[in-house]
């Protein structure tokens, strides 16, 4: 996969992040009042002070200053996802997939997501047959 990698979150900052993702822009009183759980007021500060550091949330220069997203959840999943990948199963997906499908109950849309996801698979393969394999 060629996706940019963003850096790796803290669960705090994943915290802070999925906030963002469900309020949009906030003030940081307003990021403090909207956390699932209680999170001190210096605690979201630094937080959302590293985040803006990191490139993955954007300070505006009003006053107060606002905070939004600037990436979306898919953007930071994947890489994250592909950290597990390599811990859990070596980079192989089937490995990791496999036990996932055995271990829980999906539903008939889950299935035919995945299938759909299958599909989509096996016709890049089929338009670009030169990169079948890695080594």
């Amino acid at each position: 996969m060629n996706r940019p990698s963003t850096p790796r979150l803290t669960a705090g900052e994943i915290e802070i992040m999925q906030m963002l993702w469900a309020t949009g822009q906030v003030t940081l009183s307003e990021a403090q009042q909207a956390m699932s759980r209680p999170v001190g007021y210096t605690t979201v500060q630094t937080r959302l002070n590293r985040l803006v550091e990191k490139g993955l949330v954007v300070r505006s220069q009003d006053r107060p200053a606002k905070y939004s997203a600037a990436v979306t959840p898919d953007e930071v999943s994947a890489g994250h996802l592909e950290l597990l990948l390599k811990r859990v199963s070596g980079g192989s997906v089937v490995p990791l997939v496999a036990n996932l499908i055995r271990d829980r109950r999906l539903t008939q849309d889950e299935i035919h997501e995945l299938q759909d996801l299958i599909d989509q698979a096996t016709s890049r393969l089929a338009a670009s047959p030169q990169q079948e394999e890695k080594p």
